[in-house]
């Protein structure tokens, strides 16, 4: 699974790979693998790397040393590279030596592309080295003018984008937004908490052993994000075997909806039945109405008659009238999903139960439910609520947050905002049921996430896609999980694109 680290972690296992190899060698395998990834970009955008243009914004720190080697690199190709000095007295010695052997010439300013990118002439690649993992605020200066106006180059950004904290994703002000970014040796926090500002992720291999980081000392069983892979969300979605009926992939009892909101109820019901082939019962005075969309659900008028259920899913449209159905369910000892009106009309039954539970606040309702805004750093804030309840966190966002009480903090990355619609909660309240009355329990949160994500993507359809509503979202989860379980296969074949070696030994993969 990809795993994103906290700044202070990587530059700790920086300073043991540096000590680990010979002077010099980190540093020019992340020049060379960022040469490579400015030479693709040109090769794909401009037809050709020989005599296209290359700006360096280059800073005092080893992100702009990276850019001042990776110059030489590309200048020994035949790219045009010009390296813009931030602060001349306070550059890289060595990698402003290298550069200068090369050829490379200084400018003061990077100029606006006339043109759109491959057009015309002066259309390049400008190579963002301005700060790194130590920078924290905004871009200031020349820095910031040159990122703030729309150049028309692409850009290209060394580890991360400067003006973004590499441990939250914020941006304070002015900051640079990439086309590309070039991790070295390991995924950021940043990566994942704000991938709009990060672009197309390309991972470069500066050393860190293949199998973990165990030799290093740093980085083994360190605390970060993690995300699911395709491969390990393609073998959590649950499937019928020969044995399985109805009850044995899992009952869910749903209390969803009111005269309030009726399609709350229709919505969530929606979510749980296309993502299991278990069973679905709707409970309360609402209930009989959704046999009408939905005839596969089996009805009841309250919790004690509903007979055998597996897990809850409690709120989504409740109202007062729901209220006694809501705490009668919360005090069986069975899973449940705590989403909207629950976190509202019930939040102390909810912080005092043992069993296990979800809540799936967006901010608002984080805000009104935990007594405290979430701040600029999402990921914490969710696992500090987690650790408080002693429940799974789910903070919704175009970015999604998964907060175990445990300690591991989940992200799923939506890569595009298309679920951002009135209802898509209530599906997904569903769908995080379905998976946790069954054999997918312990991970049925991050796995939803990404199913309901991938179904928003084909709802809105190919890009650029178009508007959609809840019940399309609803209506392609049967599709996402079928590609989801097609990308997992493919994950398992290997592929040379994915980890190509170069003859520096070192390695450039891309990471969706």
């Amino acid at each position: 699974m990809p795993s994103y680290y906290p700044a202070a972690l990587v530059k700790r296992a920086d300073e043991s790979l540096i000590r680990a190899l010979a002077p010099g060698v980190p540093m020019r395998r992340a020049a060379f693998g960022l040469a490579q990834v400015v030479l693709r970009e040109l090769r794909d955008h401009a037809g050709g790397a020989v005599g296209q243009k290359v700006w360096l914004v280059v800073g005092v720190g080893d992100n702009g040393a990276d850019a001042l080697w990776a110059g030489a690199f590309l200048k020994r190709r035949g790219v045009d590279v010009r390296a813009l000095l931030l602060n001349p007295r306070r550059a890289h010695p060595a990698g402003l030596a290298a550069f200068r052997r090369a050829g490379g010439k200084f400018v003061d300013d990077v100029p606006d592309a006339p043109a759109p990118f491959g057009g015309g002439p002066g259309r390049g690649v400008v190579v963002d080295g301005v700060v790194g993992l130590s920078g924290k605020g905004p871009l200031r200066g020349h820095a910031a003018e040159i990122f703030s106006r729309p150049s028309g180059h692409r850009v290209v950004a060394v580890d991360l984008p400067s003006g973004v904290d590499p441990d939250t994703g914020a941006v304070a002000g002015p900051a640079v937004t990439a086309d590309v970014t070039v991790a070295m040796g390991v995924f950021k926090q940043a990566h994942a908490l704000n991938p709009g500002r990060c672009g197309r992720l390309e991972l470069v291999d500066i050393g860190y052993p293949e199998a973990g980081f165990g030799p290093l000392g740093v980085l083994d069983g360190a605390r970060g994000l993690t995300a699911l892979g395709q491969e390990r969300l393609a073998a959590l979605l649950p499937a019928p075997g020969p044995g399985d009926d109805k009850y044995t992939q899992g009952v869910l009892g749903v209390v969803a909806g009111s005269p309030t909101y009726p399609g709350a109820g229709a919505l969530c019901a929606s979510g749980a039945l296309a993502t299991t082939s278990g069973m679905v019962r709707a409970v309360g005075p609402g209930a009989k109405a959704l046999v009408a969309v939905h005839p596969e659900l089996v009805v009841s008028e309250d919790v004690e008659s509903t007979g055998r259920v597996n897990a809850w899913v409690l709120g989504p449209g409740a109202d007062e009238s729901t209220r006694a159905l809501l705490l009668r369910a919360l005090a069986t000892d069975l899973p449940v999903v705590a989403d909207a009106s629950a976190l509202r009309l019930v939040p102390d039954a909810i912080k005092r139960r043992s069993a296990p539970t979800v809540v799936t606040p967006h901010e608002r309702e984080f805000e009104a439910f935990a007594g405290r805004p979430v701040g600029a750093d999402r990921a914490a804030a969710a696992a500090a609520l987690a650790t408080e309840c002693g429940a799974t966190v789910l903070l919704k966002g175009h970015v999604t947050i998964i907060a175990e009480p445990g300690g591991q903090v989940l992200v799923n990355i939506a890569g595009n905002s298309w679920a951002a619609t009135a209802g898509s909660g209530d599906v997904l309240s569903g769908m995080i049921g379905a998976l946790l009355a069954s054999a997918a329990a312990e991970h049925a949160a991050p796995v939803a996430a990404a199913i309901h994500s991938r179904a928003a993507a084909l709802a809105a359809g190919a890009e650029p896609g178009a508007p959609i509503t809840a019940s399309a979202l609803a209506a392609r989860i049967p599709d996402a999980i079928r590609s989801a379980r097609a990308s997992g296969l493919a994950r398992r074949t290997p592929s040379v694109r994915a980890a190509g070696r170069t003859g520096d030994g070192n390695a450039i993969g891309s990471y969706p």
